[in-house]
């Protein structure tokens, strides 16, 4: 038996396989759309108290899985238990989302005490999911990438435009630089520690990789990308690395190039016959269905599938969102979207 007859759906999609019906899981896919979520939030308290209880955390990754039959299950964390591994407060205010303290706007780097040890609940977490888990499931680890991560760490807080972070990275570029280097390497070794654990493939966030110059972009997206990858790759050569980069647009072909990702994610307003022509043929692209549409639910949604499946029937390909799942979409039409794309 050749490995290809042994390989779960969406691990053989990442690398390289075309089975007939794409596999498929959505960003966000364990979340507040979930009755079974929202009831077991309710018990933990706060976000970052359910993210760091690993009995908790495990559960919730597993409820989609259970209630859907994904092909993939990606962990359930955040991406800002980073910057609090590298020193800073986090917490979550009702209805306004994520405070860091201090912003490193206005304070230095070098003042955080790092607490690595706020990672080793997530590291469980995995254990725990990967125990739960059927071997046709491929498991997903995740981070936030450099840059979009470093938005919070400089503002304290999300923003619309990324003002604080670009100010800096165009006004203290070594300031900025350093920051970017830490979240590096504590990214390693974060991603490390899931693939120890038992993640199969890791999936990088660049959530506001869209709101950067091209030059800006090259340093402060491809660069410490590529830096991520690479090292991945001398520890663990096996595990794939899917990069989602949301709002690159026509700046996709480079940074796969420049990454070196063995699969890229679309967000929704990738045009995915232009993705199938612009990028490396043979490359596995992820997505990439407007959450809205999965809303609007019906014929709505059979088309915009429809579309999607058709444009990237020739490459190997994941089917998924092009953004995290919206928390009041309806479970009939992520019921809907499942029948369709297994045809």
């Amino acid at each position: 038996m050749d490995d290809r007859t042994v390989l779960p759906p969406l691990l053989g999609v990442l690398r390289g396989q075309r089975p007939s019906r794409p596999p498929l899981w959505l960003m966000r896919q364990a979340g507040r759309y979930l009755p079974e979520y929202r009831a077991l939030r309710a018990e933990k308290g706060g976000f970052l108290d359910l993210c760091y209880d690993s009995e908790a955390a495990a559960e919730v990754t597993l409820q989609p899985i259970r209630r859907f039959g994904f092909d993939g299950a990606i962990l359930f964390s955040d991406i800002l238990v980073v910057p609090h591994a590298l020193g800073q407060d986090l917490w979550f205010e009702a209805g306004e989302g994520p405070r860091l303290a201090p912003p490193l706007a206005k304070a230095e780097l070098a003042t955080l005490q790092a607490a690595p040890e706020r990672l080793a609940p997530v590291i469980e977490t995995v254990r725990k999911v990967k125990r739960a888990l059927s071997p046709e499931t491929t498991f997903l680890g995740f981070a936030g990438s450099p840059w979009t991560v470093a938005t919070y760490m400089v503002a304290g807080a999300g923003s619309k435009d990324h003002a604080a972070a670009r100010r800096m990275a165009y006004q203290e570029p070594a300031r900025f630089g350093a920051i970017i280097e830490s979240i590096v390497a504590t990214t390693i070794d974060y991603l490390s520690a899931q693939i120890e654990a038992g993640v199969d493939a890791v999936q990088l966030f660049d959530s506001w990789a869209g709101s950067l110059s091209p030059q800006q972009f090259r340093q402060w997206v491809i660069a410490p990308n590529a830096a991520i990858v690479t090292a991945l790759k001398a520890r663990h050569p096996e595990t794939p690395v899917i990069g989602f980069p949301k709002g690159a647009g026509a700046k996709l072909p480079d940074y796969t190039e420049g990454t070196g990702v063995d699969a890229l994610g679309l967000d929704e307003t990738i045009d995915p016959v232009w993705a199938h022509k612009a990028l490396p043929a043979g490359l596995p692209v992820q997505g990439n269905l407007d959450p809205l549409a999965l809303i609007a639910g019906g014929e709505t949604l059979d088309r915009a599938v429809d579309t999607i499946l058709e444009a990237l029937q020739h490459r190997p390909h994941i089917f998924n969102l092009g953004h995290g799942i919206l928390p009041d979409t309806p479970i009939e039409h992520v019921e809907r979207l499942v029948r369709r794309v297994r045809g």
